[in-house]
């Protein structure tokens, strides 16, 4: 009886914080807050191309991905922040995973009594900051790393393009490391948001894997959300997906509810009318046995790839995926990257290939300046990697505001119980009239 009161009273208070959740989100941002959203200037797109070009090799447990991870280390303190260095060891070295910590508000979530309690709930922000070619495109030779156009002689030309890793992950540690930098202004956010760079992604996750194993069972229990970014530039659109327990019968929605919770965001604030960008969902609808259970499902808003979500996921805390990529097909062995014809190299993908290169996708991708608000001078940037940085950090960041599905801040309760008094003496005020009738 008491459990079935406590969930009355959660989903009375929880309809009310919905109700009131424009009022709160005014007062959620410091006062250096900007009108236009997403604009983070050329912040993060600097550090991806900076990132490509100084460690172009780093591979898992590399110098490369050390001295990445070094690099990110130096961000994270210029940000004003000190990174938690988490070492650990994985199938070719030792690697490391850099967090930053950044104490909420907290939530009121009732007790099984119904009794609302202070509690601390987690919401992870993450991407791995290393980067490799598949097996099959590794050289075997010093200089093979360059690719030439064909019918080119590599003695008598300048490489067409090199591999750097760019779109993957240079992109997504940079989105995270802008995302960082948007979150400083933001204030009285009810999460604790931990912000991670995993090593060793390529290495079956090897450092999402360690980081969470290194979780205490509380930590563990607290963990609402995992947002994952991941190769943003190469892609023909941006999508955003749930994970692969959302199939699980009956979880569909509870998994998948921070998805749309940043569907919301983009599509409630003027990212497409500032920049052109708009967060695309997995419509494809085919039908595949997709989690490998025996049972057809309906491939749509899920992602046709893993990444250091999986690890998340595979534990059910609910995720949201971050990723440039092409859905618009009607067979799952059609799914690539991209139908742009100057990047078809290998058949439209570019994760893990040579064409993940600095030089070939920003020669192919970047646009000229765009006139957006029609006045005759151009206001909007052509570089899709600058746009897709700022404009997904900033969607990571606002969803956030969405609060936890497990309770309300401090300042939510506080509004309610402010209009709970108010409406029992108004009741009580009535009743008292009514009865000297």
């Amino acid at each position: 009886m008491k459990n079935l009161l406590g969930k009355k009273i959660t989903a009375a208070l929880v309809c009310m914080a919905v109700l009131a959740e424009p009022f709160f989100l005014t007062a959620c941002k410091g006062k250096g807050a900007t009108v236009k959203p997403a604009d983070y200037g050329t912040y993060g797109s600097d550090i991806a191309r900076e990132i490509a070009q100084k460690f172009p090799d780093r591979s898992a447990y590399s110098a490369g991905e050390s001295q990445t991870g070094q690099y990110i280390e130096g961000k994270i303190k210029e940000l004003g922040y000190e990174a938690e260095v988490q070492t650990f060891t994985g199938s070719g070295g030792s690697s490391a995973n850099y967090i930053v910590k950044i104490p909420g508000t907290g939530f009121f979530c009732p007790n099984e009594d119904g009794i609302y309690e202070l509690e601390h709930r987690i919401a992870i922000i993450g991407t791995h900051y290393d980067a490799a070619l598949l097996p099959d495109y590794v050289p075997q030779e010093p200089g093979e790393e360059e690719y030439y156009e064909e019918g080119e002689e590599p003695e008598n030309t300048e490489p067409a393009y090199v591999y750097d890793g760019i779109s993957d992950n240079a992109s997504g540690t940079a989105c995270i490391l802008t995302a960082l930098m948007a979150y400083k202004d933001y204030k009285d956010v009810g999460y604790d948001v931990w912000f991670v760079f995993f090593g060793a992604g390529t290495d079956n996750f090897a450092g999402s894997e360690y980081f969470y194993q290194s979780l205490t069972g509380e930590e563990k229990a607290a963990l609402d959300v995992m947002y994952d970014v991941d190769s943003l530039y190469a892609g023909d659109k941006v999508y955003a997906s749930s994970g692969f327990k959302s199939l699980v019968a009956n979880k569909k929605y509870e998994m998948r509810r921070k998805l749309y919770q940043s569907y919301d965001v983009c599509f409630s604030n003027t990212l497409w009318t500032n920049y052109g960008f708009d967060l695309y969902y997995n419509e494809s609808g085919i039908k595949a046995d997709l989690n490998e259970d025996g049972i057809e499902d309906i491939f749509k808003e899920m992602p046709n790839s893993v990444s250091d979500f999986k690890v998340f996921d595979d534990h059910m805390v609910p995720i949201v995926y971050f990723e440039s990529y092409e859905y618009n097909f009607t067979r799952m062995d059609q799914m690539k990257e991209t139908k742009n014809l100057n990047l078809q190299d290998y058949n439209g993908n570019v994760r893990r290939t040579p064409a993940d290169s600095t030089k070939l996708l920003d020669s192919v991708l970047i646009e000229e300046d765009k006139d957006r608000d029609g006045d005759g001078e151009a206001d909007c940037t052509g570089d899709i990697l600058q746009i897709r940085i700022n404009c997904v950090a900033f969607i990571v960041v606002e969803s956030l505001l969405k609060g936890s599905d497990k309770g309300m801040t401090p300042k939510e309760y506080e509004a309610y119980r402010t209009e709970a008094t108010r409406q029992t003496y108004m009741s009580e005020s009535i009743s008292a009239s009514v009865s000297s009738i």
